[in-house]
C-alpha cells in the first residue's frame, strides 16, 4: 500500500513537471516568434525579402525554424516553407499546424502569419523539437530515478514490517503468558516513543492495576475468612455445648444469645463490606450537590452528643469563620463524619474530649475530628486505613476493623485526602479530610 502510494505521488510530481515544461516551452515559442515577427515587420519590402533568403546563413535560423514570405494569395515569394500550411489564418496569432513536406513524414510546427503593409505575409515558425527533447530527458529520469527509489522503499517497507511484526509477536507471546496464569508478566514496552509502545505501556499500567485488585481481593478473602471464622467458631462450639450438657433454659438462652450477637457481628463485617463495594463503583456520583460542611457537623454533634455525655465523655462542635462548601453526596459524607466520632469516642477514655468541625485551610475546604484517646502511632497510621487492621491498643474494644475502611472509599469517591496527624498538645488523634479545589469549583459554578 505505501509503495503504491509513492508511486502515485511521484507519477503525479513528473505529471505535473511534465505539463509544466510543455506550457512553458509553448509560452516562449509565442513570444520568440511574435518578437522576430515585430522586429521583420519593420524591415523594407526588399531587405525583409532579402533577410529571408538569406536566414539559412544568419542568426535567425537559430530561433526560427522555418520561415516563409507570401503573397496575399498564399503564393510564396521567399523562404523554405515551400507551401501556405493549411488551417493557418494570418491574425497574428500563433496557432499548431502539421507541415507536410514533399519528402518525408509530416510534423508539427508552431506557425504566426502576420499581415505586412504591402500586403505580404510574414510566416514564421518554431519546431516542437527541443520541446520533445526536454519530454524525452524528463521520461529518462523519471524511469532512472523510479527504479531505485522503488527498490529502497520496497527494501525499507519490508524491514519496518519485519520489525513491527516481531514486536507484535512479542506482545503475543507476553498476552499467551499472562492468559496461561503469569500475571507478573507485561508486554514489552521502551519509552513510548510510537503508538505500539504506548499501547504497551497502557496496557501494562492496566496489568498494574488488575494485580494490584487481585491482590487486594486474595488479602479481603483471606482476612473475610480469618474474621468471620472465629465468631463462626464461637456459635458452633456454644451450640454443641448446649445440645451435649442440656443445659438449663435460662442458660440456653444465655448461649442463644451470645451466639445470635456473634452472627450479628459477622453480619456487620459483611454489610460493611457489601457498603465498601457500592461506595468504590463511583455510582453515587450521580447524587452529588452542594453540602455546606457546617450542617454535615450540626447533625453528627446532635446524634452523638447524648452517647458521648453517656459515656462521660465531652463531645464539641466547631465551625469556621467561613462557610465551608463542597461538592458531594450528603449522606455519604454524614456516615464518613459518624464513623470518625464514633471511633474517637470508643477509643478516648472517660473524661476525655471529641471535636469536630469544618474549616478552609489554605483555600481547601476541611472536615476534622481530635480526639484525646489513645493515640495512633506514626508508623500504623497508614495501616489502620486498611480493610481488617487492628492495632494492639484497639483489639479490646469490639468491632470489625472496616470503620476506617468505609471513611477512606468515602473520601476517595470525593477525591479527598485523608490524613491522620497527632492530636492538640501531643494527644490522642486528629483526623483530617481535605477536600480537592475541583470540587469547591462546582459549588462555585452552580451559586
Amino acid at each position: 500500500m505505501a509503495l503504491a502510494a509513492m508511486a502515485g505521488v511521484m507519477v503525479m510530481q513528473f505529471g505535473l513537471v511534465y505539463a509544466q515544461l510543455e506550457a512553458v516551452e509553448s509560452r516562449r515559442s509565442t513570444e520568440l516568434l511574435k518578437g522576430e515577427a515585430e522586429l521583420l515587420a519593420q524591415m523594407s519590402p526588399e531587405h525583409l525579402e532579402y533577410v529571408i533568403r538569406r536566414r539559412a546563413t544568419d542568426d535567425l535560423r537559430l530561433i526560427i525554424n522555418s520561415a516563409g514570405l507570401f503573397d496575399s494569395g498564399h503564393a510564396l515569394i521567399a523562404g523554405d516553407l515551400r507551401t501556405w500550411p493549411k488551417g493557418l489564418k494570418a491574425d497574428g496569432k500563433p496557432h499548431n499546424v502539421e507541415i507536410y513536406p514533399e519528402e518525408g513524414d509530416s510534423y508539427p510546427l508552431r506557425v504566426l502569419a502576420e499581415k505586412l503593409p504591402d500586403g505580404t505575409i510574414l510566416v514564421l515558425g518554431r519546431s516542437f523539437y527541443l520541446l520533445s527533447e526536454q519530454k524525452l530527458m524528463l521520461r529518462h529520469t523519471m524511469l532512472v530515478a523510479a527504479i531505485p527509489t522503488f527498490v529502497f522503499a520496497l527494501f525499507l517497507g519490508i524491514v519496518l514490517s519485519h520489525r513491527a511484526l516481531s514486536r507484535v509477536k512479542e506482545m503475543h507471546e507476553a498476552i499467551d503468558r499472562i492468559m496461561a496464569g503469569d500475571i507478573h508478566e507485561r508486554l514489552p514496552a521502551a519509552k513510548e516513543w510510537d503508538d505500539l509502545e504506548r499501547l504497551a505501556g497502557s496496557v501494562n499500567r492496566m496489568l498494574d492495576r488488575l494485580e494490584r485488585l487481585m491482590d487486594d481481593m486474595r488479602e479481603v478473602g483471606n482476612d473475610i475468612a480469618h474474621d468471620l471464622r472465629t465468631p463462626l467458631s464461637r456459635v458452633r462450639a456454644r451450640l454443641e455445648r448446649a445440645l451435649s450438657t442440656g443445659t438449663e433454659p435460662e442458660a440456653l438462652e444465655a448461649t442463644v444469645g451470645r451466639a445470635v450477637d456473634d452472627l450479628d457481628q459477622c453480619l456487620g463485617i459483611i454489610t460493611a463490606l457489601l457498603r465498601i463495594a457500592e461506595i468504590e463503583n463511583s455510582r453515587r456520583k450521580a447524587g452529588f450537590g452542594q453540602v455546606l460542611l457546617a450542617d454535615l457537623v450540626a447533625d453528627v454533634f446532635d446524634l452523638y452528643e447524648p452517647i458521648a455525655e453517656m459515656e462521660d465523655k465531652v463531645l464539641v462542635a466547631k465551625e469556621g469563620e467561613a462557610p465551608c462548601f463542597v461538592w458531594g453526596d450528603r449522606h455519604l459524607l454524614i456516615e464518613l463524619l459518624a464513623n470518625l466520632v464514633d471511633n474517637a469516642i470508643k477509643f478516648t477514655p472517660e473524661g476525655g474530649r471529641i471535636t469536630l468541625g469544618s474549616q478552609r485551610i489554605n483555600g481547601a475546604a476541611t472536615l476534622f475530628v481530635t480526639d484525646t484517646g489513645v493515640g495512633i502511632a506514626p508508623t500504623e497510621r497508614e495501616a489502620v486505613l486498611s480493610r481488617f487492621y487492628r492495632s494492639d491498643k484497639s483489639r479490646h474494644v469490639p468491632g470489625s476493623g472496616l470503620g476506617l475502611s468505609l471513611v477512606c472509599a468515602i473520601a476517595h469517591l470525593h477525591e479527598a485526602h485523608v490524613t491522620i496527624e497527632t492530636g492538640a498538645e501531643g494527644i490522642g488523634t486528629c483526623f483530617r479530610i481535605t477536600f480537592p479545589s475541583a470540587f469547591l469549583q462546582k459549588v462555585e459554578d452552580c451559586t
